[in-house]
């Protein structure tokens, strides 16, 4: 069993994932409250997408990454613009699937929070992949 937990930490995707869910939850909490202090469900994903991304930053500098993050806060501030850029294909991503679901598809896949796990789903092998090659690719 100790094994198991050893390979299971050694593995940045797994690592990526896990702070990728906690970032989930803070996702759909902000989008809950973005709704329900009156924005519109597509200002709600980019308050959102943005609140998200600042806590995947920090939680992935640390706990994924921990070993190539920058130092400085002129460093921290250009990885955290990097992370934003980076991850900006799968948010891109994230938000078309999102956009299209409130949209078009039928209920409940158009309901806001089930739109935005999928659209967080379809990001997530883009987001490692630019965050390991090229934010914290050192």
């Amino acid at each position: 069993m100790n094994s198991l937990f050893a390979r299971l930490a050694a593995s940045r995707f797994l690592r990526f994932a896990l702070v990728g869910g906690f970032g989930f939850v803070v996702a759909e909490a902000t989008l809950l409250l973005a709704l329900r202090v009156g924005a519109d469900k597509y200002s709600a994903w980019i308050v959102q997408f943005l609140c998200a991304a600042t806590f995947t930053w920090w939680g992935n500098r640390h706990l994924t990454f921990g070993d190539r993050r920058a130092h400085g806060t002129r460093e921290m501030f250009l990885e955290w613009l990097k992370f934003l850029g980076a991850n900006a294909i799968g948010g891109a991503a994230n938000a078309a699937l999102y956009a299209t679901l409130v949209t078009w598809a039928p209920q409940p896949l158009a309901l806001p929070v089930i739109a935005l796990a999928c659209g967080v789903l379809t990001g997530l092998a883009l987001n490692f992949t630019m965050s390991n090659l090229f934010v914290f690719g050192r």
